[in-house]
């Protein structure tokens, strides 16, 4: 089985991420960040959507819900938290598969970000679309659950395969990449802070990401190393309130 990734930028920092099923032809967006920049893309690689997939409820995320279905008929598939701002046609919860053509999605909760976060996971093509979970070099704010949730949600992404894709839904890297310096001075992290400076001067992404790569260098990751002697949740939350709080 192959799945195609189609990752653009939108909005001021997104990314919006189309997913094509080889085999078949299937199509799905992974959340809706911009309406008219997502049916752009659709026009222009000549698909046609067959599901929409929230990971999430914010507006950066299920904001295009509505107007995608009514352009393209598109099945929307997500959380029960996404109904907040719009209606679903399927909801689902960790453990279900949501298939793509022949391309089996796995859910998983990834609940802290948001309490209902999910992401999907592709297991035969080693990708997963993490929404705001897991970002490089850093990790979504807890507006809604707690840094215990959050680590516990973390632990399921790090427990995927190392060669794991990780595809994230924005474009935070240089930021994560001046507080890791700021927590971490292990050589690993000097090395792909660099790389990531260099990369954005380009104008270059820096997602997607690898499991094995932010394992190594995420300092959220990396918290129960960074603050030995704390339970591995409880130094996660401080590693969390010193990036909240920072101002490089």
């Amino acid at each position: 089985m192959s799945l195609t990734v189609h990752q653009f930028p939108c909005l001021s920092d997104n990314y919006g991420f189309l997913v094509r099923d080889d085999a078949t032809g299937k199509t799905a967006t992974i959340d809706t960040p911009d309406a008219d920049a997502i049916l752009a893309e659709l026009d222009k690689l000549g698909w046609t959507l067959d599901l929409i997939l929230n990971t999430h409820w914010h507006p950066d995320h299920a904001g295009g819900n509505a107007a995608i279905k009514a352009a393209t008929g598109a099945a929307i598939v997500g959380p029960q938290e996404v109904t907040r701002i719009a209606p679903l046609d399927r909801v689902v919860v960790d453990g279900d598969v949501v298939d793509l053509g022949e391309t089996r999605l796995a859910v998983i909760d990834t609940g802290g970000h948001t309490l209902g976060h999910i992401a999907y996971y592709d297991a035969d093509d080693a990708i997963a679309f993490v929404g705001d979970t897991l970002f490089a070099l850093g990790c979504g704010r807890l507006f809604e659950g707690t840094a215990e949730q959050m680590w516990t949600s973390l632990g399921r992404l790090t427990a995927l395969p190392d060669v794991t894709t990780v595809y994230c839904a924005h474009e935070y890297t240089a930021s994560n990449a001046r507080f890791a310096l700021s927590v971490d001075e292990g050589a690993a992290v000097k090395a792909r802070t660099d790389q990531v400076f260099a990369a954005r001067a380009r104008g270059e992404p820096t997602v997607p990401t690898s499991i094995g790569l932010e394992k190594a260098t995420n300092p959220f990751l990396r918290a129960p190393l960074l603050r030995p002697g704390l339970e591995p949740a409880q130094a996660f939350a401080q590693i969390r309130a010193a990036k909240d709080g920072f101002k490089g």
